[in-house]
C-alpha cells in the first residue's frame, strides 16, 4: 500500500472514531466539568511522540485573527483549563505535523468528545477546512519549548 493511501485510510479511521464519540452531555457529564484534574499532568495530556514541522507565519496569523473572532474563547483558554483543555495543553499533547493539523481541524468542524475527559466540543459547521487548519495551526505555535513543566 502506498503511503498516501496508508495516510488516507489512517485519516479516515481516526475522523470516523472522532465523529462516532459525539453525543449530548448529561448531567453527569456536566458535574465533570467543575471536577480538578486529577494525576499528573503528563497523564492529561498524553503527549503524542514526534517532531513538529515547521510553522506557516502567515498560516498562524491568520489562525490567531479566525479565533479572536470565534468562540473558541467560550471554552478555551491559552495557558489554563477552562471547560475544553487549554491551548497549550493542545500544543502540548500534538506534534505539529500537517496530519495532526488536518485532524484537528476536522474535530473543530464536526465536533466531538472524548479526547479530554468528559467535556464535548460543539461542531462549527460553517467552518472551512482552510479556515479550521489556519486556526489549529495558530494552537500548535504555542510554545516553541514542548515540556511538561
Amino acid at each position: 500500500m502506498s503511503k498516501s493511501i496508508l495516510k488516507v485510510v489512517c485519516y479516515l479511521i481516526v475522523f470516523s472514531v472522532f465523529v462516532s464519540c459525539i453525543r449530548k452531555p448529561d448531567s453527569k457529564d456536566l458535574e465533570q466539568f467543575n471536577k480538578p484534574i486529577v494525576g499528573d499532568r503528563a497523564s492529561y495530556i498524553q503527549p503524542i511522540e514526534g517532531e513538529d514541522e515547521g510553522i506557516d507565519t502567515v498560516l498562524e496569523a491568520r489562525g490567531k485573527v479566525l479565533i479572536s473572532y470565534s468562540d473558541c474563547y467560550t471554552c478555551h483558554k491559552e495557558d489554563k483549563k477552562g471547560i475544553g483543555p487549554a491551548f497549550t495543553d493542545i500544543n502540548l499533547r500534538y506534534p505539529r505535523k500537517e496530519v495532526f493539523i488536518k485532524v484537528l481541524a476536522q474535530r473543530i468542524i464536526h465536533g466531538g468528545r472524548g479526547a479530554w475527559g468528559h467535556s464535548e466540543m460543539s461542531a462549527h459547521p460553517n467552518l472551512s477546512s482552510q479556515d479550521a487548519e489556519a486556526m489549529v495551526t495558530y494552537i500548535l505555535s504555542f510554545s516553541s519549548s514542548k515540556t511538561l513543566n
